[in-house]
């Protein structure tokens, strides 16, 4: 499976000292999205090694309906990039807007934490060209900040 969508409720559990959704929560849905994606890709575990251009574009509200897209973007020999865009917005209303997105880095390994190869990816659509040219320029430019 190339993409995962898990779609919750934001709970009074996961408020911040402003009243929203904390930051961290988010961060921690991401990553769950992005391990789904992954693993269901690789068919074994895997594991984050890069969480790259984490930008939050609004917050999330106590009782919305909140969407966690996760799409497989780019794959390497034994890692997945994975482009993870958060929505989210009133049941009422219907319309969810884009609060959050980055892109994940997962890397398939075995029992004893050793990198294994994952089934390569290509793109099929426009969309999906694009999102797998802009996953790999990102991976390029942290690389090179490092």
């Amino acid at each position: 499976m190339s993409s995962i969508t898990l779609r919750f409720l934001a709970e009074p559990s996961t408020v911040n000292y402003g009243g929203k959704v904390h930051g961290g929560t988010v961060m921690k849905w991401i990553d769950e999205a992005g391990y789904a994606c992954a693993t269901s890709w690789a068919k074994r575990y895997c594991v984050t090694v890069y969480v790259g251009g984490i930008r939050f574009h609004r917050p999330i509200m106590i009782g919305d309906l909140v969407e966690v897209e996760a799409k497989l973007a780019y794959t390497g020999s034994t890692s997945m990039n994975i482009s993870v865009e958060v929505r989210s917005g009133d049941m009422k209303g219907g319309n969810l807007e884009t609060t959050t997105e980055c892109l994940i880095v997962f890397v398939s390994v075995d029992s004893h934490g050793k990198p294994m190869p994952v089934p390569a990816w290509t793109p099929d659509t426009p969309e999906a060209n694009a999102l797998a040219k802009r996953a790999k320029a990102q991976l390029d430019a942290s690389r090179s900040a490092g």
